[in-house]
């Protein structure tokens, strides 16, 4: 089974920490959906003969589509692909979009899961984060998509922030966990560069929390997320059982996947692409059917330091038969080798299938990842 990701890269506001690509100019939508659906049919052959069990919008802000756009871009990919009676068809949503209208016209459309970017119930870091919504619209949303019959919601979080002592940590997941939702996933505050963020840290005008605060909190949430029946199933997200990510995990598994619109990535097994990163450049190539992106064929190492970086942050971690399958005995015996110092120490751990994180290697996992590359 294979994943189709959507980029839509519009925003109401710029977020001060976020330094994915998206324009807060909306004047070129109607354009941009309209390549989005060419490419989908320029693009019809890059799985095969694949059937589709997950369909992702994200962004920028995918809730700024209409109903009708969402029809186009869907109906368009049904056109042109095998779509799984079952598919996951998740939007990503800001709070104050999630009005019961606009709830209701995602849900026609074909929308079953929500994404929804909260990532903090207290007002003060919402202003801090620049973010388009406030803590009551953040809960009103959850509540709005519950009462029109969508279970399938996930809340994003973020950790780590500015004024964020612990006790007000617990407060904000506890809130999460009295909203019912089957899916969190839980990110911390990372400062990017050519971000405001980075530019208020930069000047000293906000101070962020050290590490070992950060992991208290980190801890936290794992420990709270278990005491109401949530799985830490990657490093990032924590689900119910039978409500995890069916996109996202295809991802941490190797699925192949085809990423549409500006700056979005596609993975076929033996090569990554990647679209252009600008609206107007990107809609001008699609018209005139031009290549839009630039590929990368991948060789062997990257096949294994790949699978490596993205199953570890899972709790189903490297599986030592595929590694011995795919790579051969050799690099089995490197892997198992490299990983002996972190088992010893208690970062990782091994049974006869699979090696894993601990609770403890969780915290660096991608320097243990690292480590294990060839």
């Amino acid at each position: 089974m294979a994943g189709i990701y959507i980029h839509i890269p519009f925003c109401k506001k710029a977020c001060h920490y976020c330094d994915f690509h998206f324009s807060t100019s909306l004047k070129n939508k109607e354009a941009l959906v309209t390549a989005l659906c060419k490419e989908i049919e320029l693009r019809k052959d890059y799985m095969g003969s694949k059937n589709i069990s997950t369909i992702y919008f994200g962004g920028g802000t995918p809730s700024l589509l209409s109903k009708e756009e969402l029809d186009k871009i869907l109906n368009t990919i049904s056109t042109h692909f095998t779509v799984a009676p079952d598919a996951e068809v998740t939007l990503e949503a800001n709070p104050d979009d999630l009005t019961e209208e606009k709830i209701a016209g995602l849900k026609q459309a074909g929308i079953n899961r929500l994404s929804i970017g909260i990532q903090s119930f207290v007002d003060e870091h919402l202003t801090l984060m620049n973010r388009s919504h406030n803590a009551k619209q953040a809960i009103d949303a959850v509540r709005n998509a519950q009462k029109a019959g969508i279970k399938n919601i996930s809340i994003d979080l973020i950790y780590g922030l500015p004024n964020l002592p612990i006790d007000k940590w617990r407060d904000n997941i506890k809130q999460a966990f009295e909203l019912d939702v089957p899916h969190i996933s839980a990110y911390c505050l990372t400062v990017e560069k050519k971000t405001a963020l980075n530019h208020m840290v930069q000047k000293k005008q906000i101070t962020l929390p050290n590490d070992a605060e950060t992991a208290e909190q980190f801890y936290m949430l794992i420990e709270e997320s278990a005491k109401h029946g949530f799985t830490h199933y990657e490093i990032s997200n924590f689900g119910k059982e039978g409500m995890y990510s069916r996109h996202n995990s295809s991802y941490w598994k190797n699925e192949p996947y085809l990423g549409i619109g500006p700056s979005a990535h596609s993975y076929n097994g033996s090569s990554r692409q990647w679209n252009i990163s600008n609206n107007a450049l990107y809609i001008k190539g699609i018209e005139a059917s031009e290549t839009i992106f630039e590929i990368e064929n991948l060789t062997e190492a990257d096949k294994f330091n790949e699978y490596v970086m993205t199953g570890l942050r899972t709790i189903w971690g490297i599986n030592l038969d595929y590694v011995k399958t795919s790579f051969g005995e050799d690099i089995l015996q490197e892997l198992l080798q490299d990983s002996k110092p972190y088992i010893d120490s208690g970062h990782m751990q091994q049974n006869r299938e699979n090696v894993t994180l601990t609770q403890k290697g969780k915290l660096i996992a991608d320097k243990i990842a690292s480590d294990l590359f060839i």
